[in-house]
């Protein structure tokens, strides 16, 4: 008889989030925990999440305790990371998407940078997080490109970017999330 590995211990590191969604069906593929980070710079005219702008406002919840809360629910097949702006805790959002995705999870990402602008930022965390998505919706919302009638996306310059095959080929490859 052989016993399960024991997960590696969370850091004690905490997320600013601006809340929760436990289930959601609009936030990417399956039903999904969503996490709403607390944070931008990037103040888009329109923004789905304005109360999510302010740096200071929020709260800091540890990443165990979102790890926690994202396995809880065996209906839960994801976790979409969105904002705010999800790539100005690229950190400690790694580490917490490692953990999911070792449970299992689908992980989608929603950024105003575009794939282009993350992959030149000077910071090992960015990528790191990057190599935990399976999905990255990529690009500011532009107010006149809205399109309602895109799939998990506000407007059309947006791009549902499919990460691993993007960082293996070194090349944009998009997603319709059809096979999901």
């Amino acid at each position: 008889m052989t016993s399960a590995t024991a997960p590696e211990p969370m850091s004690d590191r905490t997320i600013r989030i601006a809340g929760v969604i436990e289930e959601s069906i609009v936030d990417g593929p399956g039903i999904r925990f969503v996490i709403f980070t607390q944070g931008c710079p990037h103040h888009c005219p329109g923004c789905h999440n304005p109360q999510t702008h302010d740096f200071a406002g929020g709260q800091e919840v540890a990443v165990s305790r979102l790890l926690a809360d994202a396995q809880a629910n065996p209906l839960v097949g994801g976790v979409t990371l969105s904002g705010g702006e999800p790539f100005c805790q690229p950190g400690p959002l790694a580490e917490l998407a490692e953990a999911l995705r070792r449970g299992g999870k689908h992980i989608m990402a929603y950024t105003g940078y575009t794939w282009e602008q993350l992959l030149q930022m000077d910071d090992p965390d960015v990528r790191a997080l990057l190599r935990q998505c399976d999905v990255l919706v990529d690009g500011p919302f532009l107010q006149e490109q809205r399109d309602l009638t895109l799939r998990f996306r506000g407007s059309r310059n947006q791009r549902l970017i499919d990460v691993p095959a993007s960082l293996a080929q070194s090349r944009v490859v998009l997603t319709d999330c059809a096979h999901l």
